[in-house]
């Protein structure tokens, strides 16, 4: 239901440290971009009883890589962004509950120094925050996962104890299908003559309406269809 995906992780303790709290939550899928430490000796330090977590995180080079099957990516920073929503961890967890059936959901976790770039928080479908106090804003990455894994977990619990399953709607559309979509509309739109100048923020803002709809699969490939068809009639 739920990916971690950390970008660009320094600390070998935190490694173990978030392992740690997955296995404690349920959790039990990650992905790691641009790892910044390779001694998993000291994760594994840490990590107690959640060792075997440390010789399966999914490593990749990208966040587009860590994404590109899951059907909502969440990422985690206080900024407010345009077009995007500003979610509390409870409502992000209540929500890949929800989502459950249209796919896996992404919760984004930036680097222990500065957190997302804005690329990145760009890149993402929604943004959360905990909210911490003024005198000290920035939490520990691992500490982080474990208020996200504990809401996640929270969620289910309650939805177990109401005898609610998840719902089970037509599946929903993955980032990479989205992003394919997203290079189509550009081209598109290029090619007739709407991106003249400089794009700024035309091609997010339209995207950004087609994250929030939803698609399915199948809507997502008669989108796609309908626009590579539109560039080659030109």
């Amino acid at each position: 239901m739920v990916r971690i995906v950390l970008l660009r992780p320094r600390n070998p303790e935190n490694l173990g440290a978030v392992a740690r709290a997955m296995k404690n939550l349920g959790l039990d899928d990650w992905a790691i971009a641009e790892l910044g430490t390779h001694d998993f000796e000291g994760a594994r330090r840490v990590a107690v009883h959640a060792e075997e977590l440390l010789d399966r995180p999914r490593l990749v080079r990208t966040l587009d890589e860590a994404v590109a099957d899951c059907a909502w990516v969440v990422g985690t920073s206080s900024r407010q962004v345009r077009g995007k929503r500003r979610l509390s961890p409870p409502e992000v967890a209540r929500e890949a509950l929800a989502r459950a059936g249209e796919g896996r959901t992404a919760i984004v976790f930036g680097d222990e120094r500065s957190g997302l770039t804005n690329a990145e928080v760009d890149r993402c479908h929604d943004l959360s925050a905990i909210p911490t106090a003024d005198a000290q804003p920035s939490m520990n990455l691992a500490q982080a996962v474990v208020v996200y894994g504990w809401e996640v977990r929270r969620a289910v619990l309650e939805a177990d104890a109401a005898g609610r399953a998840p719902s089970r709607p037509a599946s929903g559309a993955t980032d990479g299908e989205l992003s394919a979509v997203e290079e189509a509309l550009r081209t598109a739109l290029r090619g007739a003559g709407f991106l003249a100048g400089p794009e700024r923020h035309a091609v997010r803002d339209l995207s950004a309406a087609l994250r929030r709809a939803r698609l399915s699969r199948r809507e997502a490939r008669l989108w796609l269809a309908a626009l590579r068809t539109l560039g080659r009639e030109r």
